[in-house]
């Protein structure tokens, strides 16, 4: 029965400098910004929130008024579309502001 031993010696580098081989310097690197200003993000929240309540109410006004002969579903997906999105966005911008980041 043969034991064998090894004899090698590994040299230890902490991860940094392991790492630093493949990576280019963090001066030298590009900052990245967002494609919109977090400074306009209270201006976006109150303008998209705003224009989507205004197409729930007339989807609500809409829906209240009309009976089912007058209803037309093309006209309801329509205006559902477009105040769920700008109401979509709108939460997209005051979570943006508040520091939540998605």
């Amino acid at each position: 029965m043969e034991v064998n031993i090894c004899t090698e010696l590994y040299v230890y580098s902490p991860p940094s400098q392991a790492l630093s081989h493949n990576l280019p310097e963090l001066e030298a690197m590009s900052r990245y910004t967002g494609p919109v200003n977090p400074a306009v993000f209270p201006h976006l929240t109150v303008v998209l929130l705003a224009i989507g309540m205004f197409f729930t109410a007339w989807f609500f006004v809409y829906e209240v008024t009309s009976t089912k002969y007058t209803r037309d579903i093309y006209k309801e997906l329509l205006i559902s579309l477009v105040a769920s999105l700008f109401m979509g966005f709108g939460v997209l911008f005051l979570l943006l502001w508040v520091g939540i980041y998605v």
